[in-house]
Parts: C-alpha cells; structure tokens; sequence
C-alpha cells in the first residue's frame, strides 16, 4: 500500500515518497493534486490561490501527520481544526477537499451547524445525543446558526454539541472539526466562556487573514 499515490479517475497522483521508513511529502504536488481534485467536486473554475499557500501548508502537514513540521507549527495532531475567516474565503472548500488528502485515515463528515439546529428544533435533545458519538465531524459555519428551540426552551445546540464532543477527545481521542466566520471574542460571546475554553483543548486555530478576498464573486 502506498498511501501518498491517489488514484482519480484513469490518473494517478503521487504526492511523496518513501525515504526509510517515513513518507516524504511534496507540498507541490499536493498542491497540483488539490488543485485538480478541487475541480473535479467544485467545477472547472475552481482554483488554488497563491495566498492560501501558507493556509493550505499548515492544514496539508496536519492532514498527512508530519510530526515534525506539525510541530514546528504549532499545531497538536491530538486535537481537530478550527479554520477561521471571512465569509467567501473558501474555509468550506477547503475542508471538504482536505478530507481527500489522507485517503488511509479515517474520514469526517462536513455538516452545516445550521442543520444540527433545524433537527434539534424538530426532535430534541437527542439531536444532541446523536453528536455525542464515535464519527468525526467538521461543523461548517459554526456560531451563526439560529438558537434552537424544543417545546418553548431555547437551547444553545451547538455549544452542547461541542462539550459532548469534548468529552469525546478526552475519553476516546475522537476529533472534531469547524470552520467559522467569527473571532475568539464572538465565539464567547456566542456560546460562553466554558464551551470557548473546551474549544481551545478541542482545536487547533487557523486563520484566514481579514483581508482575504472573497472567492465566490
């Protein structure tokens, strides 16, 4: 088995090599990689922006377990990501296509916060329950989904989400990914100052800059 050859279609992409006993990575060609895999979910028009290089290393050396650049920077391969930035940046493409990367490991299902609301609006606290299990997700758009509602009590869906998930990390060293549109202090103000202290054990922060153009338009 060679887990950095990736098969497409009739094409094949090798993204590294074996040197010893450890595989060593081409960012290149995981960029080449990337690029045409983005087209193949996204379209034609999709592409790999040059300032989303230094974004794209960091999430790549995470993806692909490479202790030691992970390390370098700063990055904990025991906790999931957290990928923040504007809206249209490309937070969602990105962790949709990343989940490619490392065909070997296990994979996580990219579900809009938003949604987890609207079911729970509809059957409850096990909604809630339901989260709390052995899959590894990446909610998208997490902490601009409405305040969920069940029989008159309003419940803050997600923040109880993210403390099941912690207990998760922490017991069975099960992962969990988000991307967001909000800052640290919005994230507090959103979900309050406990479930913002489990999130800094769940995440790894990465942060598109505020200025990154919006790729949608």
């Amino acid at each position: 088995m060679r887990p950095y050859v990736i098969q497409e279609g009739n094409k094949q992409y090798e993204l590294g090599q074996f040197q010893g006993n450890q595989i060593c990575y081409d960012f290149d060609k995981i960029l080449v990689y990337l690029a045409a895999k983005g087209k193949l979910m996204f379209g034609k028009k999709f592409r790999i922006f040059e300032e989303d290089h230094e974004i794209l290393y960091k999430l790549c050396n995470y993806f692909i377990k490479d202790e030691s650049n992970c390390k370098k920077l700063g990055l904990d391969l025991g906790k999931g990501i957290l990928l923040s930035g504007p809206v249209g940046c490309g937070k969602t493409c990105l962790m949709r296509l990343l989940r490619h990367l490392a065909p070997q490991e296990r994979p996580y299902e990219v579900i809009p916060a938003r949604n987890i609301t609207f079911a729970f609006n509809n059957i409850g606290f096990k909604i809630v329950e339901d989260f709390g299990d052995s899959k590894f997700y990446c909610f998208d758009d997490l902490g601009v989904e409405p305040t969920g509602k069940f029989f008159g009590k309003d419940c803050n869906v997600m923040g109880e989400v993210l403390l099941s998930r912690f207990e998760l990390l922490i017991k069975y060293n099960i992962r969990t990914h988000a991307t967001t549109n909000l800052n640290a202090q919005e994230l507090e103000e959103r979900y309050g100052s406990r479930v913002r202290s489990r999130m800094r054990q769940l995440f790894n922060l990465i942060a598109f800059k505020e200025d990154s153009l919006d790729k949608r338009i």
